[in-house]
């Protein structure tokens, strides 16, 4: 998938725990590892705005897009077929 969430790299930054962040914010841990991982299809403006009012950033430190061209998954895929 082209965009990548960095709340792993922010909870580091900020030296807080993922449970901490998910009780401070109001979603599930579940939901918050699900976001961390890379599975989530989509994200509320709601949640995204109360990471960054726990985080102490904006929504660009938590969210990148990659090209198509440069995301590994995509790139592992499109090699499969052709015997690589």
């Amino acid at each position: 998938m082209p965009i990548v969430v960095d709340v792993d790299v922010m909870l580091a930054r900020r030296k807080m725990a993922v449970g901490t962040l998910a009780e401070r914010v109001g979603i599930t841990p579940a939901n918050l590892a699900v976001l961390k991982n890379g599975r989530a299809k989509a994200v509320r403006f709601s949640t995204l705005a109360a990471l960054c009012e726990v985080l102490d950033c904006q929504p660009g430190d938590l969210l990148r897009w990659i090209p198509d061209d440069q995301d590994p998954a995509a790139t592992s895929s499109s090699t499969a077929g052709r015997g690589a």
